[in-house]
């Protein structure tokens, strides 16, 4: 066989424009942002977006931002051409949105696009078409200051494009989510989404990021959040952070905004996520909407093409303020869910003009027997309190005004127990509901954790010890970890070839079977060596918990329930079991007679 090269070719710009789009321009909502942010980066205080057939069939974005200069219309069409930058040590401090200059070529290459502009110097604008990269007409034309570019038949010349491409309600809603992240990202500017004549979403521009969280997400999600904000030389952080009842069944509500442009990043995920761990039940997602003040030079911006992931150079201290700030704004009110909040509402949408129709808008200056409850003050164990890092709030002013504050506790009306299960509190204007269980083995978690974190587990000795076979590969956890099972109250020591002998047990296991709850914590130890400890007894700890806590369906008596809601005040976090469900609700009284239909 004759191998044969084949002749290499110099590809003319239409074609390299064309393979350029596949990155630039993947489907509609790539167009959108392209198109918005240069509108945002020009200046513009107020953004309309309109989309029909999901965005494939026709996108007009118009802003009233600076406008393009005659000469430079038929450049911002060529490929790398842009105002951002001019050099590559210019990328180190970039703060606009778009910097690549792919953009506008990489749209007129697919697609039909008519440009109209005004500056604000000049008496006439200018009307420009391009179709497929090739230039169609350019003329003066009377248009408003700003600019307007309407871009039709999406892929029309790229046809094997244009087939993977999703059904044009998918493809819109991508659109939606985009101009969502776009409004809470730049609350000083007015956006107006419109889908096949339908006002999807708007908001004011006035500055005022509640507004935003309002228009997107609708009043339940702002009455149901906590603002934070944390200052410092290198991180700033502000925003907002929801009660654990907004949590989520993904990460789609981690919002997070750095340097004014929406951002993806596993370190801020798993920071938001570890501060919401003692609120949230196993695979729900906190709702936090997050804004990042960064150094440029702190930064490393990716230069992909989506822009939307970045890089700290400090990632510890970016985690660290992030779950500090986090956690004292999750414990900053009460957590007392209510029973009657709806997940979800409709969005209200104000009638917003055209950018070009109003004035400028300007930002605003502004398993066993469970343990018995205890009932008499000397039975009643409450745990040294612990310290914690600066920046968490000491406990009383969480609760002081609040259902669950000592000082109230003389206010409360125990009305009783219902379905074995749960207890009736009346308390001014509310009625509290307590699931027994929920609130008992959170007791005995916040018990058993803090006696861990101080090195202060009680042990009780057995007699005759537990003997207890273990497999070589738990063999080598006990021998790797002997010291961690100490600090939990296990003494553990070797009675001859693959036996160990259980000497004593924590205090706390409650006449549970030491011998599995041994075996359990060998076991996740096992499972997850990479993680070492402390996530995995806390998650022993929780099971144990559940198991010796007193269970539902059990009768309480009046006096222990009064014990356990006067355990619930010694605890930093009451509101949650330690899987996440809530001990509390409440039922205002005008949540039952909207019930029973008195008002309407």
């Amino acid at each position: 066989m004759v191998n044969t090269m084949q002749m290499i070719n110099i590809l003319d710009d239409q074609t390299i424009n064309k393979i350029a789009a596949g990155e630039v321009v993947e489907r509609p909502v790539s167009v959108v942002k392209e198109l918005t942010e240069n509108a945002i980066d020009a200046g513009s205080t107020s953004v309309s977006i309109e989309i029909k057939g999901g965005g494939i069939d026709s996108i007009r974005v118009t802003d009233n931002g600076t406008g393009i200069n005659r000469e430079d219309i038929p450049l911002a069409f060529l490929r790398h051409a842009t105002s951002k930058i001019h050099s590559a040590e210019d990328l180190a401090g970039i703060s606009s949105l778009g910097f690549r200059g792919e953009a506008l070529s990489s749209v007129a290459s697919v697609s039909k696009v008519e440009v109209m502009t005004k500056t604000k110097d000049s008496i006439l604008g200018y009307r420009y078409r391009i179709s497929g990269g090739r230039e169609l007409s350019f003329d003066e034309a009377g248009v408003p200051e700003g600019t307007t570019i309407i871009v039709k038949d999406l892929f029309y010349n790229t046809p094997a494009r244009r087939k993977f491409l999703k059904s044009s309600a998918t493809e819109g809603n991508y659109i939606t989510e985009l101009v969502e992240k776009l409004i809470l990202s730049h609350p000083d500017i007015s956006f107006k989404f419109t889908s096949d004549g339908r006002v999807r979403l708007a908001s004011d521009g006035s500055g005022d990021i509640k507004a935003c969280i309002y228009s997107v997400f609708g009043r339940q999600s702002v009455t149901a959040m906590t603002d934070i904000e944390y200052v410092s030389e290198n991180c700033s952080i502000t925003g907002f952070v929801g009660k654990p009842e907004t949590a989520r069944q993904n990460r789609n509500h981690e919002l997070f905004f750095v340097n004014g442009r929406c951002v993806k990043s596993k370190i801020l995920s798993q920071a938001v996520e570890e501060a919401y761990k003692p609120y949230l039940m196993l695979h729900k997602f906190p709702f936090v909407i997050l804004y990042y003040d960064i150094p440029t030079e702190l930064l490393d911006v990716n230069v992909h093409p989506a822009k939307t992931e970045i890089r700290f150079m400090e990632e510890r201290l970016v985690s660290s303020v992030t779950i500090t700030s986090v956690t004292e704004g999750i414990t900053k009110k009460e957590l007392i869910s209510d029973a009657l909040r709806q997940e979800s509402e409709e969005r209200v949408v104000p009638d917003m003009p055209e950018p070009f129709e109003h004035n400028l808008i300007k930002p605003s200056d502004k398993s066993p027997a469970p343990a018995r409850i205890p009932t008499r003050e000397s039975e009643i164990s409450y745990s040294r309190p612990v310290s914690y890092p600066e920046g968490k709030p000491e406990q009383e002013t969480l609760f002081k005004e609040g259902f669950l504050s000592e000082d109230n506790h003389s206010k409360h009306r125990i009305i009783g127990q219902v379905f074995d299960t749960y207890w009736i509190i009346e308390y001014e204007d509310k009625m509290y509901i307590i699931d027994q269980h929920a609130a008992h083995e959170k007791v005995l978690y916040e018990r058993f954790s803090k006696q861990i974190v101080q090195n202060s587990v009680i042990s009780q000795m057995i007699s005759p010890p537990f003997i207890v076979t273990l497999s070589p590969s738990e063999e080598e956890v006990v021998r790797q970890y002997i010291s961690e099972f100490a600090e939990i109250g296990f003494t553990i020591e070797h009675f001859g070839q693959k036996e160990y002998a259980l000497s004593s047990v924590p205090v706390e296991l409650f006449g549970m079977s030491p011998h599995d709850y041994f075996l359990s914590v060998l076991d996740d130890i096992a499972e997850n060596r990479p993680n070492k400890q402390p996530a995995q007894i806390k998650d022993r700890i929780a099971t144990m918990a559940c198991k010796a806590a007193v269970k539902g369906n059990m009768r309480m008596s009046y006096t222990e329930a009064d014990a356990l809601i006067s355990q619930l005040f010694t605890l930093d976090n009451p509101y949650n079991c330690p899987h996440g469900r809530p001990t509390v609700i409440s039922f205002s009284q005008s949540d039952l007679e909207k019930l029973f239909k008195r008002i309407v």
